[in-house]
């Protein structure tokens, strides 16, 4: 290229990333996504926050107050939601009944795809393909019977019910995700540690695991929130109000007949939201830390 046609070139055509170097094609290709991506994300949130103390009456009139703002703001739904209902004891079974689940789901599905992926059996492709077909089959039709299961081992309405059925749909989801990461473990370090006399139990706990750390972050937490939000076997097969999870306890007990209890509801599912958020923000820098970690050993 010639220096004339250098200096004729337009600014922007020089190739590479030079075309977001000017302000307006920033703003219409990098800032205006981002500031609507954050906007929907966010604006949920803003809106459970500002109805949860907003007084009742700023929610019915429209024509002296904003809806999209509070004027005279009240704990009066939040004190509500925790002192004369059973929230508080919703919040701890939801916790102890995601903590379960996911703890079980995550060790059924560490041995079901160390299987499948390094022992190397006849079949283990389609063993594999039928696990992944297993997380297809929805909820709606399996808790027809499982329900059966759980009226006949007399687990109905005890957190045992949810525990026990909630890997049903978890562990086919967690091996499949954890047989990619196992995949992608080189063989020659397991033959390595076999050559040198370590057994298989060794094998996993020393080399697979530590190397997969990112895909049981990932598993975990996906687990985790799968569990924390599921509603379908929670309505099904809890009944009294005390063993109740978060989001089959809020609507259920918070609306009666036509009566809804709008601060508290929202109230109810920000409050309730907050341990996902939490659990995701925290993770987020060791999924990162783990994956450079797996990469660099």
């Amino acid at each position: 290229m010639t220096v004339s046609e250098i200096r004729n070139t337009a600014p922007g055509d020089e190739g590479g990333m030079g075309y977001l170097q000017s302000l307006p094609r920033r703003v219409v290709t990098i800032w205006l996504p981002l500031l609507i991506f954050v906007f929907v994300l966010l604006f949920p949130f803003y809106w459970m926050a500002v109805t949860a103390v907003k007084p009742n009456e700023e929610m019915t009139n429209f024509n002296d107050f904003s809806p999209f703002w509070v004027v005279k703001p009240t704990l009066q739904h939040i004190r509500y939601l925790l002192f004369d209902t059973s929230y508080p004891g919703w919040l701890l079974n939801t916790m102890v009944i995601s903590v379960a689940a996911t703890f079980i789901s995550l060790l059924a599905a560490v041995f079901a795809a160390y299987a499948i992926e390094r022992l190397r059996f006849s079949g283990s492709r389609q063993v594999g393909l039928a696990i992944f077909l297993a997380y297809l089959v929805p909820p709606s039709i399996l808790f027809i019977p499982l329900s059966l299961m759980v009226f006949n081992l007399g687990l109905y309405d005890t957190s045992f019910a949810l525990i026990l059925t909630y890997p049903t749909f978890l562990v086919p989801f967690c091996t499949w995700l954890l047989m990619g990461y196992f995949r992608s473990i080189p063989f020659e370090l397991e033959e390595c540690a076999l050559i040198d006399g370590a057994s298989r139990w060794q094998i996993l706990t020393k080399i697979i695991l530590p190397l997969s750390v990112p895909g049981l972050i990932s598993a975990g937490i996906f687990a985790f929130t799968l569990s924390w939000n599921e509603f379908i076997y929670a309505l099904t097969f809890i009944q009294s109000s005390e063993n109740k999870t978060i989001p089959v306890g809020v609507l259920t007990e918070l609306v009666r007949s036509d009566v809804y209890e709008w601060g508290a509801l929202m109230a109810g599912a920000l409050i309730g939201s907050l341990p996902v958020v939490i659990l995701y923000s925290f993770f987020v820098e060791h999924y990162v830390s783990s994956m450079t970690g797996a990469v660099k050993e």
